[in-house]
């Protein structure tokens, strides 16, 4: 079947994002844009997976836990684990490669915890927004021992990506899937990169904001809608 998706958004956790990138708010846009799966990728963290989890579960919405990893090679990665038990234990290992420092919320802005009634709960006081002592390869080992797939995020932009930080994808890295942002060409990102030509391209919204969670733009066959079945396709199966 074919699953509309938007598997890289961002809530209001992340200091870049509106405050009211809210886990209800999240998922009532994303059912009025006909999505049938999102994944929630806050920078660092997955403080806001379950709340917005939950609130999936009562719109009919598939919500994936994720999160988006800054490695220490600074290169952002979409991390998509199978349930919220894998997504705590890889928030834990990431609060430990942690390098220190605390969000400057005059600058950078808020970082908030939400409950599945869009309450707030608390605050991140560490700073999210840095690359964590974990490396590209440490990464994908470790998301893939958990049963969870990596993609690479915003491969087409000239930071924070793999191929700006990098100038390649390993070739010994399990990665399948290379995720575009929302305004790139694909059929030009393709001429010009033959030698991705092994590897699936996904577009997503790297949503800060409400408006900017994709319409049904981009989709992915699946024998059903289910995270099992969506983390074995990006797995490579």
């Amino acid at each position: 079947m074919k699953c509309y998706v938007d598997l890289h958004l961002h809530t209001a956790l992340s200091p870049c994002a509106d405050d009211d990138m809210t886990p209800n708010n999240i998922v009532n846009m994303s059912v009025l844009k006909g999505l049938d799966i999102i994944a929630v990728t806050d920078h660092n963290t997955t403080g806001n997976c379950e709340a917005t989890v939950k609130c999936g579960e009562r719109s009919g919405l598939l919500v994936v836990p994720g999160m988006e990893l800054e490695t220490q090679e600074e290169v952002h990665v979409l991390c998509l684990l199978p349930d919220m038990e894998h997504a705590r234990l890889l928030a834990a290992y990431v609060n430990n490669a942690h390098p220190g420092g605390e969000n400057r919320e005059d600058l950078l802005g808020r970082q908030l915890l939400f409950d599945e009634q869009d309450r707030i709960t608390g605050q991140e006081r560490r700073l999210l927004l840095t690359a964590v002592q974990i490396s590209l390869q440490e990464t994908v080992r470790l998301v893939r021992a958990m049963g969870g797939a990596v993609v690479p995020a915003h491969v087409d932009r000239t930071a924070n990506s793999i191929l700006a930080n990098l100038g390649f994808v390993p070739p010994d890295l399990e990665i399948y899937w290379l995720e575009l942002s929302a305004s790139c060409q694909v059929d030009k990102f393709r001429a010009e990169h033959p030698e991705l030509n092994a590897y699936s391209l996904l577009q997503s919204s790297d949503a800060h904001r409400l408006p900017d969670i994709l319409e049904r733009t981009s989709c992915i066959e699946l024998v059903e809608k289910s995270i099992p079945c969506l983390l074995a396709a990006l797995r490579g199966g």
